[in-house]
């Protein structure tokens, strides 16, 4: 599936409205995310941004939607997670999960396309974390969250994903781990991948190339990193009605 200017869209959400708990969530939300491209997801707290990942994974509550999700021009709606991820989709949380006693190398292993212990030591070098002090280190408390984040990166690079959706990657790291997280991206674009990055920080957007606003579970704005970093200029606080006209005003209507 291609745009009028011919650029093939990898994921397609269309007209998804989500209600839970008696509250619209998503609200007639349709996206194009562009195959090969690095994506921004932005906008207030209680936007929608990690609701729709989830709808896009397919996660345990997430599925009674109405409108469509499509992967590479195919309705994804109603596949389970694991199929989806055998797809080619996957999700890095914005909090890794520890696994008490697996080590780094089985975790590494466990979804990637080259299994050996070359291609494990390759990524975790990637992600500037010495395979050597690492690799037979188990997944769990005794790592800080910026390793944990970055062996989770490693597992990715290793699945040799089509569509990455990144839940707040810079959230509590340090700077040298955001670097590394910032060439990780820059290795998916390299093997046409696509990611969708969501964030509320200007540094990560800074990484991307195209950009989208939410507030309230809407798309308000799209395009181009300048015209969307206006919104850190005079963001508003917690997402409610009047904000998303607020943001149309600042920013620009799609």
């Amino acid at each position: 599936m291609s745009d009028t200017r011919g650029t093939r869209t990898a994921l397609a959400l269309k007209n998804v409205t989500l209600e839970l708990g008696g509250q619209r969530i998503l609200d007639d939300l349709s996206m194009d995310f562009w195959e090969g491209h690095i994506h921004a997801v932005i906008g207030p707290n209680g936007a929608g941004k990690s609701t729709m990942a989830n709808v896009i994974m397919g996660l345990e509550g997430y599925t009674d939607f109405e409108g469509d999700v499509l992967f590479e021009g195919r309705s994804i709606r109603g596949l389970p997670v694991h199929e989806r991820a055998r797809s080619g989709i996957t999700l890095a949380w914005q909090e890794p999960a520890r696994f008490e006693g697996l080590p780094v190398r089985a975790f590494v292993r466990a979804a990637a396309r080259d299994k050996s212990d070359t291609r494990v030591r390759e990524v975790l070098d990637q992600v500037g974390l010495d395979p050597a002090t690492y690799i037979d280190r188990a997944v769990d408390k005794t790592l800080s969250g910026g390793e944990r984040k970055r062996i989770e990166l490693a597992s990715i690079l290793a699945m040799e994903p089509k569509v990455v959706l990144m839940d707040e990657p810079d959230s509590g790291i340090d700077v040298e781990a955001l670097e590394r997280i910032f060439q990780a991206l820059r290795l998916f674009k390299e093997n046409n991948a696509t990611v969708i990055a969501i964030t509320h920080s200007l540094a990560v957007l800074r990484q991307t190339e195209h950009a989208f606003l939410l507030c309230c579970g809407r798309l308000v704005s799209k395009g181009s990193i300048d015209k969307i970093a206006s919104y850190f200029e005079g963001k508003c606080g917690p997402c409610d009605e009047p904000a998303v006209e607020k943001i149309v005003e600042e920013v620009g209507n799609v």
